[in-house]
């Protein structure tokens, strides 16, 4: 089985006309401003995981400050995911500071959500009041026994949009938070797999949590596939396109470049995911 764990999805009326959403949403606007930079609702993502071979995705909005915006976004997300169960599962977004954040959480974790994301904070949110956010919503899932997926961005190299202010400190402190509580840090966490090789204190820290490979190859060498499986293992890897920035065949040709074995890469490219969603045989 194939499961992409890391899909953008967008309401037909944000794909038919983007610019109406961008009124005090800088993120939105800087990620999508560009016509070139690419929406998609359930129905397009649904053809293109045919074409690629995806039976399952994991599917989320955006992190909206608005709280209609992300109510009816999440509202689109849960019932494309309950229209087809088989083929999505289905993330709560929204902006993870916003006072409505809990309330909107505890709605979508009642209306069925999987967890929350991908949750990102673009702007320059104070680290502190940030980690408390986030802390009370990994509290929430830990009581709900829901995963969480948040944003996690290296803090050297080029910019771009969508590139988060935080740096490895404040995913470090967040994953230190996320105790009992299936944690994905997207996009290698921002490189924060490296310090597994710390000899002390990190290890342990990090032992338990989850890396997506979401953007990786506009990120990385397809190297960094071969380096990440050699610190962390194979079972903490999982398979995210970004979709619809980048199609699954993009990924597949880096791990091979990379020379993953046959069992590597059915690991990441599925195996991974339906342990963590506890799908069938191969739950825990």
């Amino acid at each position: 089985m194939k499961i992409d764990f890391h899909v953008h999805t967008f309401p037909p009326d944000v794909v038919a006309d983007r610019e109406r959403f961008f009124d005090g949403e800088p993120a939105f606007r800087s990620l999508y401003g560009h016509p070139k930079a690419r929406l998609a609702d359930t129905e397009t993502l649904l053809q293109a995981m045919d074409q690629n071979g995806v039976d399952m995705a994991v599917i989320f909005g955006f992190p909206w400050k608005d709280k209609e915006k992300a109510r009816r976004h999440n509202d689109y997300v849960l019932e494309s995911a309950a229209r087809r169960p088989e083929r999505f599962r289905p993330l709560a977004c929204f902006d993870p500071t916003a006072d409505w954040a809990m309330d909107e959480a505890a709605r979508c974790l009642n209306e069925g959500a999987a967890g929350l994301g991908e949750l990102a904070v673009y702007e320059g949110e104070d680290e502190g009041s940030a980690l408390e956010a986030y802390g009370a919503l990994l509290a929430l899932c830990r009581d709900r026994k829901r995963l969480m997926l948040v944003h996690a961005n290296e803090p050297v190299g080029h910019l771009y949009p969508g590139k988060a202010p935080m740096g490895l400190r404040f995913y470090y402190q967040l994953v230190a938070k996320s105790l009992d509580v299936p944690l994905v840090l997207a996009h290698w966490g921002g490189g924060l797999f490296f310090y597994e090789l710390l000899k002390k204190e990190a290890p342990e820290t990090l032992a338990g949590i989850f890396y997506d490979t979401a953007a990786s190859p506009f990120l990385y060498r397809s190297a960094v596939y071969r380096r990440a499986v050699d610190i962390v293992g194979r079972d903490r890897i999982l398979f995210g396109s970004d979709y619809p920035l980048l199609p699954p065949s993009r990924y597949e040709k880096e791990m091979d470049e990379a020379g993953l074995s046959p069992e590597e890469k059915a690991a990441l490219l599925g195996g991974n995911a339906a342990r963590l969603l506890g799908l069938g045989d191969a739950a825990p």
